[in-house]
């Protein structure tokens, strides 16, 4: 365990290291022969990570059937984290359409982890089986560790995006300002003034009013 820790920590970047999870899920876990890493954001589904085909097909089936034991976990208003479907040969009756692809995908049994939600957006570390009853109760050491890191991991990741996206913001209202005080003689707390009317009246992001000024170099109607 100490040394998966380390060889996770030492990917060089956040990409590598759910890659390095999902590989190491296959080998690590009893019964595992697929896993993946699910995101959800903003109601789209996307694979960030897979080892095995059936992972990557299972999280475009929850995708465009917008159902699944990954969307009812995140859902759930406890704090159950994990997930278990001990026999996907069996009738399935919280998600009929799924459960009858994900046979035919050749899916026996599946667990996994919440590793967040933010609103209506979701993370999980999900483990495929081949055979039914593959997995138990608990996934063990190895399938805990594994989540932790992936959890850190796509905190670390969405920190970044969301600071990327701030400065990104930022630099768009700077230079449609700075377009506003050129063109039309305005005060800088002026030029602030119009985006922010503009964005309020019309009810669009500050940012995209911005970004508009910046393309047509003009002030926003």
């Amino acid at each position: 365990m100490a040394r998966l820790a380390r060889d996770l920590l030492a990917q060089g970047s956040v990409q590598a290291t759910l890659e390095e999870i999902a590989a190491s899920a296959v080998k690590l876990i009893e019964g595992c022969d697929e896993a993946g890493i699910l995101a959800v954001r903003k109601g789209r589904a996307v694979t960030l990570a897979a080892c095995g085909d059936i992972a990557q097909e299972s999280d475009r089936l929850q995708d465009e059937l917008d159902e699944g034991p990954c969307f009812d976990l995140a859902r759930r208003k406890d704090s159950e984290r994990v997930y278990r479907i001990a026999d996907l040969t069996q009738p399935q009756p919280a998600w009929e359409r799924f459960a009858a692809q994900a046979r035919k995908l050749g899916i026996g049994s599946m667990t996994g982890v919440l590793l967040y939600t933010d609103d209506e957006d979701f993370g999980a570390l999900n483990l495929y089986a081949r055979r039914p009853g593959a997995f138990s109760k608990d996934i063990g050491t190895a399938g805990w560790l594994l989540a932790s890191h992936a959890a850190v991991a796509l905190a670390d990741a969405r920190t970044i995006d969301q600071l990327e996206h701030a400065m990104e913001s930022r630099h768009a209202i700077g230079q449609a300002m700075g377009i506003l005080m050129e063109r039309h003689q305005m005060s800088e707390n002026d030029a602030f003034n119009v985006l922010r009317r503009v964005s309020q009246h019309h009810n669009v992001k500050l940012r995209d009013v911005a970004q508009r000024v910046t393309t047509q170099r003009t002030a926003p109607a």
